[in-house]
């Protein structure tokens, strides 16, 4: 049997006017009866329960899954600021950082590391570039900081090189190979001995990338330095040459009717 819906206005006993509610209730009393009867409109309307705020993760850990991760920038640095970077370490696996001014003052800034407990592993020092490596025992996130508080006027560019990789993902593949008896350790143990050379391969080719970059900015400054002081020589050399003919011709000018001063 199909029933046709009723509209939320009718069928909804709380949507009754309290007067019509009263009027009811009254004709009901009135009524005789062998037994009590309630009104529906009398009921209780529900009780709403509030519910406490879903809470989320301010970070997704899933998205961070990857076997190992490379990332490389570039960071202009302010005088007098300090720049945090943070980057999440799964447990187990290891994190290499490298650090490189490539242009600005001195060519120096501080450099420093902290684990996901906040303790600073890598204390603040004034180079021109550092490492870090380590093993993520916990897991989290680690803090980077380039800091140039030191420096009141100039800015700096600096490179920065990021990478976390973990070898526990192949005895996961190994196992899992086991389970559908397949051995295949020793391939995986090749290409795991593969993989770490080909991530010290990377850190290498990145230290002379940064080298190279840092040599450029260094002739680019030097190209600078040597064209501004041949012009400024250039400029006073002719400023010297037109002041002495001034004087020169100065000294044989003559006056009308009269002799020079020679």
């Amino acid at each position: 049997m199909q029933q046709q819906a009723a509209s939320p206005d009718a069928a909804s006993p709380d949507a009754a006017s309290p007067d019509a509610a009263s009027s009811c209730a009254a004709a009901n009393a009135s009524r005789p009866s062998s037994h009590a009867t309630i009104a529906p409109w009398t009921r209780q309307p529900p009780v709403h329960i509030a519910q406490p705020p879903m809470t989320m993760p301010l970070f997704d850990e899933n998205a961070d899954d990857a076997p190992a991760v490379a990332m490389e920038y570039k960071v202009h640095v302010d005088p007098g600021k300090e720049e945090c970077y943070f980057q999440f370490v799964q447990k187990g696996a290891t994190i290499y950082v490298s650090f490189q001014v490539l242009r600005g003052g001195d060519g120096m800034a501080g450099f420093a590391v902290r684990n996901p407990s906040g303790q600073l592993v890598h204390p603040y020092q004034w180079k021109p570039a550092s490492e870090f490596q380590e093993v993520s025992p916990t897991g989290g996130y680690y803090g980077i900081c380039v800091d140039n508080q030191f420096s009141r006027f100039a800015a700096k560019l600096v490179n920065l090189y990021i990478t976390t990789f973990r070898y526990d993902q192949w005895e996961k593949f190994t196992q899992e190979l086991k389970d559908i008896d397949v051995s295949a350790e020793n391939c995986t143990n090749i290409l795991q001995g593969v993989d770490k050379r080909i991530q010290g391969i990377l850190q290498m080719q990145q230290l002379a990338r940064s080298r190279e970059a840092r040599d450029y900015n260094l002739l680019l400054d030097n190209e600078t330095y040597v064209q501004n002081w041949s012009i400024a020589q250039c400029v006073v050399v002719i400023a010297c040459f037109v002041v002495q003919v001034y004087f020169v011709k100065k000294l044989f000018e003559t006056k009308s009717g009269g002799r020079g001063r020679i």
